[in-house]
C-alpha cells in the first residue's frame, strides 16, 4: 500500500475516527448524565466523510490498497451509504431516547456500518470482499438486539445471526470454488481465467463446470444482504422486532450493499458465465417479488408489511440486474439494467427512510405499530399522513415521485431485452404491492380513529427526516436528470477487467 493511497481513504479513515471519537466521549462521565450532542458529532462525522470523497472524483477507475476500487460505481455507493446512515441517525434520535442508556454506541455503531459498506463496495478482491460482508453483518446484529430489554429485539439479533451465520458459509464455500478453479481471489483475474477456460479441453473444463455450483453459492450470501428469495426468511422477524431506525437501515443502505457486491461480483468475476447466470436471475427475481408481494397482502403489522415490501421491492431491482447490456453494445442504450438499479436503489433510499420515518413517529406516540394505529391519521396529524401517503405512491412506482423513475428504468431495461413474461409479471406484482400500500392510504384518510386516539407530535430532528426524505422523493420524481446522468455515469465498473 503506497502513502498516496490514503488520498483515497478519506472516507473509511474520516468514518473510522469519527466513530472511536463518540465511543470515547460517550465513555467519558456518568452514564447517567445525557449527551445530547453525541448524535450531531456523529452528523459531523458523516457530513466529513462526504467531503472525503472530493478528492477521489474524476479520477480514472483504479485499484488502491491492493483490494479497493476506486471507480465511479464505488464512490455512488459510497455516497449512498453516507446519506442513507445521516437520514437514520435523524430518525433514531427521538426514538432511542429514553429506550437505552446506550445511544452513545448505538450512532458509533451505525458509523462502523457505514464504513462497512465503504469498504464492502469497493472491494475487487473475494477476501477483502469477505472481510467487509462480515464487518457489516456482525454490526448488523449488534443493532437489531440494540435493545437489550426487549425480548422483541433480542429475537431479532438471533434469528439474523443464524441465518446470517448459515448464509456466511455458504457463500465462503462458493469463492473457495472460485479461488479452487481458477487459483486467484481478485476478481478480474477470476474473470481472466474463466475467459480461458474451454469446455471442450479435459484441462480447462473444470473452470466452466464449477461456474454454475460457485453462481449458486455465492448468490445465497449476497442474496441474503439483499432479502431476496427464497434466503430472505430472517428479514420479516428481525425488521419487526429490531429498533426502527436499524429496520430503515437493513432495508436501505445495507440492501444497497448487497446489491453492490452482486454486481460487481456478477459482472466483474463472473462475466464470461453470463449466461447461466442471468437465467438464474430471472427465476428469482420472479419468486421474490411473488412471495414479497402476496405475502404482505396479509400483514396487519406495518413493519412486516414494509419488510415483506422491502423484499418485493429487492425482486424488482434484480430485473435491472438479469436484463444486464454488455459494456461494448453500441450505440451506447438508455436502458442498462445497471443503470436503473443504481436509480432504483437511490429512490428507494429516501422513499423507505421516509416511510419508516413516520412509523417511528407514530410508534414513539402510540408504542405501536399496528395498522389500526393509522385510523384516522389525516384528522390526528394531517402533514404526516400527506408525507406517508407520497410514500407509498413511491413505493407502488405511480408518477411523480423517484419509485417510478426507477421501475420505469428497470422496466425499460427487460423491454430492451425482450424479456417480455418477466416485465408481464412484474406489472402484475406491482398492481398487487398497490392493493396494500393503498390500503394502509384507506386506514389514514377513511378509517375513523378511535375515540382516545389524540394528535401526535413529532420531535424535530425526525420532522427533519420526514420533510427531506419526501421532498426527495418527489424532487427524484420530478426533476430526475441530474440523478440519470450520475447513475449512467458510475455504471464504469467493467473498466477494472
Amino acid at each position: 500500500m503506497k502513502l498516496t493511497d490514503l488520498t483515497f481513504l478519506w472516507p473509511e479513515l474520516i468514518l473510522l475516527a469519527s466513530a472511536a471519537l463518540v465511543f470515547v466521549l460517550d465513555a467519558v462521565g456518568p452514564k447517567e448524565r445525557p449527551k445530547g450532542w453525541l448524535p450531531s458529532l456523529a452528523l459531523a462525522g458523516l457530513a466529513a466523510a462526504m467531503l472525503g470523497l472530493i478528492p477521489s472524483l474524476g479520477r480514472p477507475p483504479q485499484v488502491v490498497a491492493s483490494m479497493l476500487a476506486l471507480d465511479p460505481f464505488a464512490l455512488f455507493f459510497k455516497a449512498l451509504a453516507i446519506i442513507g446512515v445521516a437520514v437514520v441517525i435523524l430518525t433514531a434520535i427521538p426514538h432511542m431516547r429514553g429506550r437505552t442508556p446506550y445511544s452513545g454506541e448505538f450512532y458509533a455503531l451505525l458509523l462502523i456500518a457505514g464504513l462497512a459498506i465503504c469498504l464492502a463496495v469497493s472491494a475487487t478482491n473475494l477476501v477483502m470482499l469477505y472481510l467487509a460482508m462480515e464487518f457489516l453483518s456482525i454490526t448488523s446484529y449488534v443493532l437489531a438486539g440494540f435493545l437489550r430489554q426487549d425480548r422483541k429485539s433480542g429475537e431479532a439479533a438471533l434469528k439474523y445471526f443464524l441465518y446470517g451465520a448459515t448464509a456466511s458459509a455458504v457463500m465462503l464455500y462458493g469463492m473457495s470454488l472460485l479461488y479452487g478453479a481458477t487459483s486467484a481471489t481478485d476478481l478480474g483475474e477470476i474473470a481472466a481465467a474463466l475467459s480461458s477456460a474451454d469446455a471442450s479441453t479435459g484441462s480447462n473444463a473444470r473452470l466452466t463446470w464449477l461456474g454454475l455450483p460457485a453462481i449458486v453459492l455465492l448468490l445465497a450470501g449476497f442474496g441474503f444482504k439483499a432479502s431476496l428469495a427464497p434466503f430472505h426468511q430472517w428479514a420479516p422477524d428481525t425488521y419487526e422486532g429490531a429498533p426502527t431506525p436499524v429496520t430503515a437501515f437493513l432495508s436501505t443502505a445495507s440492501k444497497a450493499a448487497g446489491f453492490a457486491i452482486l454486481m460487481r461480483v456478477f459482472l466483474v468475476a463472473l462475466a464470461p458465465l453470463t449466461s447461466q447466470w442471468i437465467a438464474l436471475l430471472i427465476v428469482i427475481s420472479v419468486l421474490t417479488m411473488t412471495v414479497g408481494n402476496l405475502t404482505a397482502l396479509r400483514q396487519t403489522n406495518v413493519k412486516r408489511l414494509l419488510a415483506y415490501s422491502s423484499i418485493a421491492q429487492a425482486g424488482y431491482m434484480l430485473i435491472g440486474v438479469a436484463a444486464v447490456v454488455g459494456a461494448g453494445a453500441s450505440p451506447a442504450p438508455t436502458f442498462t439494467g445497471i443503470n436503473g438499479v443504481l436509480i432504483y436503489l437511490f429512490a428507494y433510499l429516501f422513499t423507505n427512510v421516509g416511510a419508516f420515518a413516520v412509523v417511528t413517529a407514530i410508534e414513539t406516540a402510540t408504542g405501536n405499530v399496528e395498522l389500526e394505529e393509522y385510523s384516522g391519521l389525516i384528522r390526528r396529524a394531517p402533514w404526516l399522513a400527506a408525507l406517508l401517503l407520497i410514500c407509498l405512491l413511491s413505493l407502488t412506482g405511480i408518477p411523480p415521485t423517484g419509485g417510478f423513475v426507477g421501475k420505469f428504468f428497470v422496466f425499460g431495461a427487460a423491454v430492451q431485452q425482450q424479456m417480455w413474461g418477466l416485465v408481464a409479471i412484474a406489472a402484475v406484482n406491482s398492481v398487487v404491492a398497490a392493493f396494500y400500500y393503498l390500503n394502509i392510504v384507506r386506514y389514514m384518510f377513511f378509517a375513523p380513529a378511535e375515540e382516545n386516539a389524540g394528535p401526535i407530535n413529532v420531535a424535530l430532528p425526525l420532522r427533519g427526516a420526514i420533510a427531506v426524505t419526501v421532498l426527495v422523493t418527489l424532487l427524484l420524481g420530478l426533476a430526475p436528470g441530474p440523478l440519470i446522468a450520475w447513475a449512467s455515469q458510475s455504471v464504469r465498473l467493467l473498466a477494472l477487467k
